[in-house]
């Protein structure tokens, strides 16, 4: 493997997370890919349907040259929800921005995974 397929980044984890606020939520999807610990993160959406209507860009392997794209439905049934407060969010997003750690990250999603709590597709 090529130093330029190392760097791409191919996720092996899919993160939706809610950011609960007095005024109304607010989504966000990440990717994680653990071997080469990269993260990508897509956001600003107020509603869950307009998210899950995205046209999330992936890679399906290295070396591939392409980059296909897959509706966000797809990848939430797949995907750890988590529903989280206006702190749990800034410490996630603050994670997201740090150097990365994956047991820092297994150990946030265990405490606020919220594995009731189904994605509708």
């Amino acid at each position: 493997m090529n130093k330029r397929q190392q760097q791409k980044i191919i996720p092996s984890l899919w993160i939706i997370a809610e950011r609960q606020s007095e005024y109304r939520p607010y989504y966000v999807l990440y990717a994680i890919d653990w071997k080469r610990a990269g993260r990508l993160s897509w956001e600003g959406w107020d509603r869950l349907d307009d998210l899950l209507r995205f046209h999330v860009p992936i890679r399906h392997k290295i070396g591939s040259t392409r980059s296909t794209s897959q509706p966000c439905a797809k990848i939430a049934k797949k995907a750890i929800f988590l529903s989280l407060n206006e702190g749990q969010f800034e410490t996630l997003e603050q994670m997201f921005y740090q150097p990365f750690s994956k047991t820092r990250w297994t150990k946030f999603i265990k405490q606020h995974c919220n594995l009731h709590k189904k994605v509708s597709t």
